[in-house]
């Protein structure tokens, strides 16, 4: 209670000066204890060494991580460009033509702001903490901010990805504070012509890596004379980004008034407006704390701001992360309402991975069980109703990571209580999805114990015909037929490869001239004389009378399977190849992999999956011979480029072929044997300890 009044009471001004003052004591206690201090600058020095990305030399070959640009000299210099990690750092999902242009309505902007940004994000081809914050309520933003105390807060891809993916905009921050920033605006606003210079390299950033403008936040003071320089800075940045980027935003914190004051002025008045004349909007000052806020600026039509919603997590507010992320999420969602709706385009595919588990599958086979996190993997979230204290009655919907997947690490779980003769239906999107006049071609992959079943209904809507409902179910339909405008059989498809547990469902529907405009998970009990039951799902020990799970979702409007490029059309090479080996003849390898296709074509798969293949030397029973070893699963990657670091290679190893499986828009992804390659040779007699090879090709 006592702390909820300070912060009541405590504003920026005041945060400041305590700053500054716990600045000053900390260093004459450094200063009267040399031991404290010491100890101190050792667990700095542990702690920056396992997780501080701008420690080492960007420009050396590891594993790719995203970094924030810490000095104006390093942001002129273009050295950024010249990382190894560069081409890592570009995001593989461009914003959807259909968000280029905000909505006209009041819109919602989210800031991150989480924990100081660069944490299990930075890994970009994946982390191994199965809890990492991730946001997957993308239907209710409009743009989301990067934003950490760096100078230059670059987005690390995955945000971007998935922002992008679900039609949220993505803009890095540009902050300056403290003494520093007072160094960094005497030279950023030292002239017109550095002003300008300044803003087109920030431009050229957010270009190349794929992300949607900046939000330009300056706390500290200037001098009045400064003020021409930082306006045409503003201006400059944001008509580079408008004429390099279409879609593209540039905010301005307010923090600085025309008159060179830090002052928050927390309203747009004249103090800011000349900042904000030049950009396209502002971020006033964060001061509400509750949803109330929300609806009090729905009802005027004012765009809201939310600032570090990761609160959540950093607090570990309780039960868990999942259900209070759920939970703050729907009073937003109360208030404000939903902002996006999808799908909008064929083909549309999700198999609700939130990028983060315990597993990870491939088509129905689960290739890891090993823990992660890569928000890149993202898939379209469903639009879940949340119900917080659910009654064991009602059955409970859920995104679930530690249940089975039928690809990546999500599903959706369905269980709790169904009489035989009910049905359960719930939200799964909001649509807006024109058809024109070709058919609906739906799959759909589930898990089920016992008679429970799981279908689909899509609603649709024409101005002709108005709103229909068709059910996609695979048993017992008659019981329908009054609940629906139309029933389809759903057949399954035969796909020996899968687990067993697994059955994949395939339909076809056709609308023409109608919209998609919602699709809905139907729950519902299969009569004991249709067929044999198997055991029933069992949670904590007791059985439950319903229990199903939906693995993805795949529409598309042609039955035909993807093209995917046989390993002939591939041009796969390895660079920065380094091995090394221990006296016991194990052998450790590290290598950046890169593929194009031959034609020069620049065509993208969302995706590619990386395995490596250990082949091993002769066996007893085929002397002579070599065999090949199992498929071991490496990771996945958005771009064309995978680094390999510190694989370790038993002795009796004298080959590894690492495959790149491409996996389309729809989900489907390459056979194994077709896949492109890339063969590293590493038999004794042609090996060298601690050498490294130049670019090879297959």
């Amino acid at each position: 209670m006592l702390i909820a009044l300070l912060r009541t009471y405590i504003n920026r001004q005041i945060l400041l000066s305590l700053y500054n003052f716990l600045t000053l004591m900390l260093k004459i206690i450094q200063y009267c204890f040399p031991v404290l201090a010491l100890i101190q600058s050792n667990d700095t020095q542990q702690q920056s060494s396992a997780g501080d990305p701008t420690e080492f030399d960007p420009s050396e070959p590891s594993v790719p991580v995203s970094y924030p640009i810490k000095t104006l000299e390093e942001l002129d210099s273009r050295a950024y460009f010249d990382s190894f990690h560069y081409p890592f750092n570009k995001s593989s999902v461009s914003l959807p033509s259909s968000a280029l242009s905000l909505p006209n309505r009041r819109k919602l902007l989210v800031c991150h702001d989480m924990k100081g940004g660069y944490g299990d994000d930075k890994w970009v081809q994946g982390g191994s903490n199965p809890e990492a914050y991730a946001i997957w309520h993308w239907y209710l933003i409009d743009v989301f901010v990067y934003f950490s105390h760096d100078l230059v807060s670059l987005p690390p891809p995955c945000w971007t990805n998935t922002a992008h993916r679900h039609g949220v905009k993505v803009l890095g921050t540009f902050l300056t504070e403290w003494d520093e920033g007072r160094r960094i605006c005497n030279k950023l606003l030292e002239t017109e012509e550095s002003a300008w210079k300044y803003a087109e390299r920030l431009a050229e950033l957010a270009v190349a890596l794929g992300f949607d403008g900046w939000l330009i936040n300056m706390e500290i003071n200037l001098e009045v004379e400064q003020i021409p320089n930082l306006k045409e800075f503003v201006h400059h940045l944001t008509q580079t980004m408008h004429s390099s980027s279409p879609g593209s935003l540039v905010i301005w914190y307010d923090a600085i008034t025309i008159d060179g004051k830090l002052k928050w002025q927390d309203q747009l008045n004249e103090k800011n407006k000349p900042f904000f004349d030049r950009c396209d909007g502002i971020f006033l000052n964060y001061t509400w704390k509750t949803n109330v806020a929300l609806e009090v600026l729905k009802n005027d039509n004012v765009s809201a701001a939310i600032f570090a919603p990761g609160w959540v997590y950093q607090t570990k507010q309780p039960p868990d992360f999942q259900t209070a992320q759920n939970r703050w999420w729907t009073l937003v969602e109360k208030s404000w309402g939903i902002a996006n709706n999808y799908p909008k385009t064929l083909p549309f595919y999700s198999n609700f991975d939130q990028g983060h588990g315990y597993h990870i599958s491939v088509e129905g086979q689960q290739v890891t069980e090993a823990s992660w996190n890569n928000m890149s993997c993202q898939g379209f979230q469903p639009f879940l109703e949340f119900v917080d204290d659910p009654t064991p009655e009602n059955i409970q919907v859920l995104v679930d990571v530690k249940e089975a997947s039928y690809t990546g690490g999500g599903s959706i779980t369905f269980k709790g209580f169904l009489d035989d003769s009910a049905v359960f239906t719930t939200r799964l999107f909001s649509a807006e999805l024109p058809l024109g006049n070709q058919p609906l071609h739906l799959t759909y992959s589930v898990k089920s114990d016992g008679d429970s079943q799981l279908g689909l209904s899509l609603h649709f809507f024409s101005t002709t015909n108005g709103r229909t409902s068709i059910l996609i179910a695979s048993w017992d339909m008659n019981k329908f037929s009054s609940k629906f405008s139309k029933v389809i059989m759903a057949h399954p498809i035969r796909k020996p490869e899968i687990d067993p547990g697994w059955i994949v469902y395939e339909g076809q529907i056709e609308m023409k001239e109608h919209i998609l405009t919602e699709i809905h998970a139907v729950c519902y009990k299969l009569k004991p004389e249709n067929g044999e039951l198997r055991s029933e799902h069992k949670v904590d020990g007791d059985p439950t009378k319903f229990f199903s799970v939906l693995g993805h979702i795949a529409i598309k409007n042609s039955k035909g399977n993807s093209y995917m490029p046989p390993s002939s059309l591939w041009l796969v090479e390895g660079q920065n190849i380094k091995l090394t080996s221990d006296s016991q003849g194990s052998k450790r390898v590290s290598a950046k992999i890169i593929w194009k296709l031959k034609d020069g074509s620049d065509f993208m798969f969302p995706k590619y999956n990386i395995y490596v293949l250990k082949l091993t030397k002769q066996v007893e029973e085929n002397p002579g011979g070599r065999v090949k070893g199992a498929y071991n699963y490496l990771g996945v990657t958005q771009v064309t480029a995978f680094y390999v670091s510190d694989l370790s290679v038993p002795s009796y190893t004298y080959s590894l072929k690492f495959i790149i499986q491409a996996c389309d828009f729809d989900g489907a992804c390459q056979k194994l044997d077709d896949s492109p390659y890339f063969q590293l040779d590493i038999e004794d007699d042609a090996y060298n300890p601690d050498i490294s090879f130049g670019s090879t090709s297959q």
